[in-house]
């Protein structure tokens, strides 16, 4: 059984405008222990993915359709109540996009932490507690007396990933985690995601825009564009095996070091409003394989680790490599 298991899942924005499909027909699951990286651009719907999971969409946003399953448990049938009392920073826990802003700045480190404990009625001594998740993100115990602005970006970061372990979640959903960081910060949280998931086998969703950065740390990953999956594989076969045309555009505009190539490599275009998709393939409009049947919805073709979303793989697993 695995440890998380989402299928069909529809997450969308009522606005006055009409209808945001943030999450548009998702479907994925990974193994405890595992890491999951979810990567795309900007408006893809990565972060609206990541609430949806964690059940805290803001009105006028609401999961409309699909089940996510935990441990057997389709936690979507749940009441907020239960939620709460069951499931909320106990077995998934998140850490959000802007660590300043998941902080309260008229509050030291150590009342944020203190409130959390007391929320869910923690019956260990807190004091303890509090000492062991600042020092398990290789934080002095001294933070635990200063207030949000007193510290360095990496420092917030690390107080943020603190107060979503602080009650031993199985899955933790890190949302952009890195950003707004210097490239020393990033590889340090990283290295100290790395180091939680092999220490504690906590199940790690990372959410990033940053192809280049999921492959230090996740086991599979998911390609999201226009509310969707596009392509979703183990890590390796997505960077050996590209099989869909935006997943090989990614790869090829990550910046490389050693090669003749000096040409600066991009998605041409932008992603379509989630307003309102296009009919069919999603890409179409930035793809170069584009053909009559893209005005088609592509079904999921399925692939020797995963599946992949695109017409060229029907009746096969392969297609054009770049």
């Amino acid at each position: 059984m695995p440890k998380l298991k989402v299928s069909g899942l529809k997450a969308y924005y009522f606005t006055d405008n009409g209808i945001i499909r943030g999450v548009d027909g998702v479907n994925f699951e990974i193994s405890e222990g595992q890491s999951l990286g979810i990567v795309g651009e900007s408006a893809c719907g990565k972060s609206t993915l990541g609430a949806a999971l964690m059940q805290s969409m803001q009105s006028p946003g609401r999961i409309v359709e699909g089940s996510i399953t935990l441990e057997g448990d389709n936690i979507t049938k749940m009441s907020s109540s239960e939620f709460d009392s069951r499931v909320r920073w106990k077995k998934i826990a998140m850490v959000f996009q802007g660590a300043m802003n998941a902080l309260d700045p008229v509050y030291t480190v150590e009342s944020q932490l203190r409130e959390i404990l007391a929320e869910h009625h923690y019956q260990g001594k807190i004091d303890d507690k509090i000492s062991e998740s600042l020092q398990q993100v290789g934080l002095d115990l001294s933070i635990a007396k200063r207030y949000p602005h007193e510290l360095s970006g990496g420092m917030k970061q690390r107080v943020v990933i603190a107060m979503a372990l602080l009650l031993n979640p199985d899955i933790l959903i890190a949302d952009e985690p890195t950003t707004a960081l210097d490239m020393v910060v990033q590889s340090q949280i990283i290295s100290l995601l790395k180091k939680l998931q092999k220490e504690r086998g906590i199940t790690i969703i990372l959410i990033t825009h940053d192809l280049a950065l999921v492959s230090q740390i996740t086991d599979k990953i998911g390609i999201m564009y226009a509310g969707q999956l596009v392509e979703f594989s183990t890590t390796k076969d997505i960077y050996k095996k590209p099989r869909h045309p935006y997943t090989q555009a990614l790869i090829e505009a990550i910046p490389r070091l050693r090669t003749k190539d000096k040409k600066i490599h991009f998605v041409k275009g932008s992603p379509p409003s989630l307003l309102s998709p296009p009919l069919g393939c999603r890409f179409l409009d930035r793809c170069v394989h584009a053909m009559d049947v893209c005005k088609r919805d592509p079904p999921e073709f399925q692939t020797e680790a995963g599946y992949v979303r695109c017409w060229l793989y029907e009746g096969s697993t392969e297609g054009p490599q770049p």
